[in-house]
């Protein structure tokens, strides 16, 4: 699982949005974000940072209208580009999951690198914006990235009363837990975690 292999771009333009996105899953957290959305890009910064994928998206996308069609198919854009590195997914560790904590609030995230994509998201949020942002988008997003990554994610926030920290925690709980389950399995060398023999879908 050399880095080469596992670093990808995706570029997807449409009437509603550009993107591009590059990143590394062998990365040390390093990452370059502007998606014109001030609280997504802290967000995606956490994504960055806590999963060390470097991370490199720009998105140019109708904001006159609202964030919906940026947040989601950056979204899509990453989860391509995570497919795409990923590749057969050969000797990862396929399974995750981690109980993130911050200051109030406790999150958990499961994720299993399957080829199968599937959202649960037991998520509610004390207020329908933090700032100018609707979290309702947040489900947008991870709905996307789960369905283009080819990764069947949970994330329940057990509790929290602020809105800033729920989503945050659910942030850094996806990326520690796509840290693990992407790390190379030093037992299965070269195999792929699947008594089926494949791991795409």
């Amino acid at each position: 699982m050399a880095e080469a292999q596992r670093s990808a771009s995706v570029e997807r333009k449409t009437k509603e949005t550009a993107i591009a996105v590059s990143l590394s899953v062998d990365g040390t957290g390093q990452f370059d974000i502007a998606t014109g959305v001030g609280f997504f890009d802290h967000m995606l910064e956490q994504l960055s940072r806590h999963s060390l994928i470097d991370m490199n998206i720009k998105a140019d996308g109708d904001l006159h209208i609202d964030d919906h069609h940026t947040v989601e198919d950056v979204g899509i854009a990453i989860g391509q580009a995570l497919d795409k590195a990923l590749g057969d997914r050969r000797g990862i560790t396929r399974y995750a999951s981690l109980d993130l904590a911050m200051d109030e609030t406790l999150t958990r995230a499961a994720v299993d690198v399957s080829g199968r994509p599937y959202l649960i998201w037991n998520v509610q949020f004390p207020s329908q914006k933090i700032g100018t942002f609707d979290t309702e988008l947040f489900r947008e997003f991870f709905h996307a990235l789960a369905q283009n990554a080819g990764i069947t994610l949970h994330i329940t926030n057990h509790y929290g009363a602020n809105s800033h920290h729920i989503a945050e925690t659910c942030f850094k709980a996806v990326a520690r837990v796509l840290r693990a389950a992407t790390e190379a399995d030093p037992r299965q060398a070269g195999i792929v975690p699947s008594t089926k023999g494949s791991l795409k879908g």
